[in-house]
């Protein structure tokens, strides 16, 4: 098994080499600025990583906290340690495993404060590389392989007793440590073990570090000082000591199954060439971020597009060794079949609607893993995942939205899925017994009676019923495609006629009262709508909105509720709201994903051109190349998978299937590579920033009347011709023939 390891660990380490050619020139990763995100309340991390590689190295505050959940905020100055674990994007922090902290000399009170200043004008991040330079003198560099991070150390000239400070118990918002240890195996070499409890109720992380130098003490930071050979306590923090060195280099490797599987992940990189780690890794993101080329005469919006497609690959991150093996949540040693990888951190509330079936375009290599980790999940849990972190259910946010991941998979015939323990894991999903779907089956709604969220959980839950009739219909299980495709339609129990609203009903099927739109609780047991409020949620029903439309007394009444929507006042009442929602225009809130979909919803009831406009507007004020470029929470990829297809000028707003609806494209030409090896281009003529509408479409040379594209038509090749203008075409899209895809025509 070790030689068999060995040899896929040299073949990682050659395939990266193939890319180490310095005369191949780098012309997208300038576009990428990591930093973006990472103020607001975007909540990302500036470190080094490699698409959905295990180990996201990078620089911690210090400071706990909502805008602190990634470990770092724009706003800090200082840095207290550099971890490989980091959530991206999220709501909630956890992970941060693992900080290491070069130093000056010894301290020997593990209270110290030992925070290092620095300015914005000694940091630089780029796709793979991070470096800081402190106030003290010191320069940390950071790259990284799959499972292993790389640390490069520079010391002021004639320092005496450098130091690597290797902390345990470095512990933020909700991670608390529970046991860690550390050995030493000889002067270079120790392994150890953090395990903790937090967001996810149980982690485990083996990691081997290994020194360019052999440290010449290793003791826990204590009073005694004492040298020692290993420790365990419940949060250790040592120190290792160097003779004087102007520079000292660290590899940091992670393993999920045990500390032997750690010291192999080490031979990611063999021996000890920083630059040459550094470049394998530019090279990686460049082969990675070339799957889509754009062409625009604004730096700022390829700028804005690729550090969007950047971030839309941190997450899911890598979870097993290199032979596929790993120890899940249980403690469960477990075997990935068909040399396949074992991923975590799926926040599918998030991810569904448009960073997954970004991933059946952009992930052909990895997507058959996504499924099969979700289908493991389920395996060892008895449920598909709602919110995997670690391995471990954490229950976060509502639906079951693993579900339309895998149908839009199975629907678009991916490989290296077995469809059957597919169809079986999303049927058992919609038949628990927890999560208030007993009561959605009896009553056909849940009942704000039974718990809280109760609009937002019958809507998703819904849409998430209807991906399984198109499963079931597809495998030629007809009961239950008649069954779900009635589930479906469950959301017709919460609308309102009088309002136009979706309202929380009580089990005897009268309205709650009162009732406020703009009313907003984000106590999600007492909450009737999930981070918002019945503006945002009113409109969740992707997958029927003629259906939604004829609910209306009036023929134009979603038309008129959509307008109102945009141009309502942008606040909300209660004393509790929710900070999630924000982004505003009007009550359209982009900084949080029920909004996603909305303003694409025009095209679906014959106003493309209303459709056209509202996009431009929201990529034009919510997307920016600064820190704070996001509208709210970049949640994992899904914000920036919005700004990856809008830009391009599609989206999927029923993201099951493969219908991507014509928005506006700020870009004037996006070739992306299709998942067979062709290539689809979408360019936009006459494109400018007053002409966001579509005045015509041509596909392959031919006049195109429909609103939307197909997956299949852009596996077959092709290009795709939208002709801008300044002024709307009222005509495009106006009929029936030309809209997107219904359960109710």
């Amino acid at each position: 098994m070790i030689n068999k390891l060995r040899i896929r660990t040299s073949m990682l380490i050659l395939g990266l080499g193939l890319y180490v050619s310095q005369s191949q020139a780098q012309q997208l990763t300038k576009y990428v600025d990591p930093l973006i995100g990472t103020g607001g309340h975007g909540h990302t991390f500036p470190g080094s990583t490699l698409p959905f590689g295990m180990v996201q190295l990078s620089p911690d505050n210090g400071v706990s906290g909502w805008d602190w959940v990634s470990g770092y905020h724009i706003s800090s100055d200082s840095i207290a340690g550099f971890s490989h674990l980091h959530l991206s994007g999220t709501g909630i922090g956890d992970w941060l495993d693992i900080a290491l902290m070069p130093m000056l000399q010894k301290s020997t009170n593990p209270r110290a404060a030992i925070k290092q200043k620095f300015t914005r004008s000694n940091e630089k991040a780029t796709p793979g590389y991070y470096q800081v330079k402190f106030e003290n003198g010191i320069n940390v560099e950071l790259t990284t392989t799959e499972r292993v991070g790389y640390h490069r150390y520079t010391f002021p000239a004639n320092t005496q007793t450098p130091v690597v400070r290797i902390d345990l118990k470095h512990q933020y918002n909700w991670d608390k440590p529970t046991r860690t240890f550390l050995k030493k195996i000889n002067e270079n070499t120790l392994v150890g073990v953090r395990e903790s409890t937090g967001w996810a109720s149980k982690q485990q992380v083996f990691f081997a570090i290994q020194t360019s130098k052999p440290f010449t003490s290793f003791t826990e930071v204590a009073a005694s000082d004492k040298e020692v050979q290993e420790i365990t306590t419940t949060g250790l923090i040592a120190q290792l000591g160097f003779k004087p060195s102007d520079q000292i280099e660290v590899k940091v490797a992670l393993s999920m199954s045990g500390t032997e599987k750690a010291l192999l992940a080490l031979q990611e990189i063999p021996g000890w060439n920083f630059e040459q780690t550094r470049l394998a890794a530019a090279q990686v993101w460049e082969k990675e971020l070339g799957k889509i080329k754009v062409e625009s005469n604004d730096d700022r919006l390829k700028t804005v597009f690729y550090s969007a497609l950047y971030h839309t690959t941190v997450a899911p991150t890598l979870y097993s060794d290199a032979d596929g093996q790993y120890r899940n949540a249980k403690d469960e040693l477990k075997q990935m079949p068909n040399n396949g990888q074992r991923y975590t951190f799926f926040s599918l509330w998030d991810t569904f609607r448009a960073l997954k079936p970004l991933f059946t375009i952009t992930q052909p290599e990895k997507h058959a893993d996504f499924l099969n980790s979700m289908l493991a999940f389920h395996d060892e849990n008895g449920l598909l995942p709602v919110w995997d972190l670690s391995t471990a259910e954490t229950n976060t946010m509502t639906g079951y939205h693993a579900i339309p991941v895998i149908a839009d998979a199975i629907l678009k015939d991916w490989p290296g899925v077995d469809y059957e323990r597919a169809y079986q894991a999303m049927r058992n999903s919609a038949f628990q017994r927890i999560r208030e779907v007993p009561a959605y089956i009896e009553y056909g709604y849940v009942p704000q009676d039974v718990n809280g969220g109760s609009v937002t959980k019958t809507l998703e839950y819904a849409f998430d019923d209807y991906c399984i009739s198109l499963v079931a219909k597809k495998l030629g299980k007809t009961e239950d495609y008649a069954l779900f495709t009635k589930r479906a339609k469950s959301y017709t129990h919460h609308f309102d006629p009088k309002s136009g609203f979706m309202r929380a009903k009580y089990k005897n099927g009268k309205f709650v009262e009162p009732f406020d739109p703009f009313y907003s609780e984000h106590d999600f047991d007492k909450s009737q709508y999930i981070e918002g409020n019945a503006w945002q949620h009113s409109f969740f029903v992707p997958h029927d909105i003629r259906g939604l439309a004829k609910l209306f007394p009036q023929k134009d009444g979603l038309s008129k509720m959509l307008d109102k929507l945009f141009a309502a006042p942008s606040y909300m009442t209660g004393e509790n709201q929710s900070p999630d929602a924000s982004g505003f225009i009007g009550q359209y809130a982009h900084g949080n994903e029920p909004s996603h979909h909305i303003a694409y919803m025009y095209s679906y009831i014959g106003e493309a051109w209303k459709t056209q406009e509202k996009i431009r507007m929201i990529v034009d004020s919510m997307y920016h190349d600064r820190p704070d470029g996001y509208a709210g929470n970049e949640d994992a990829g899904q914000m920036s998978a919005w700004a990856v297809w809008s830009m391009m000028g599609l989206y999927p707003v029923s993201p099951v299937g493969g219908e991507y609806v014509f928005g506006s494209p700020s870009l004037d030409k996006s070739t992306i590579t299709m998942p067979n090896g062709k290539t689809f281009t979408i360019s936009a003529n006459n494109n400018s920033k007053k002409n966001v509408y579509i005045k015509a479409v041509t596909l392959n040379g031919k006049p195109y009347t429909k609103t939307y594209i197909t997956h299949q038509q852009m596996l077959q090749g092709g290009e795709l011709i939208f002709q801008m203008d300044s002024k709307p075409n009222k005509n495009f899209g106006k009929t029936k023939d030309s809209w997107p895809t219904s359960m109710e025509n």
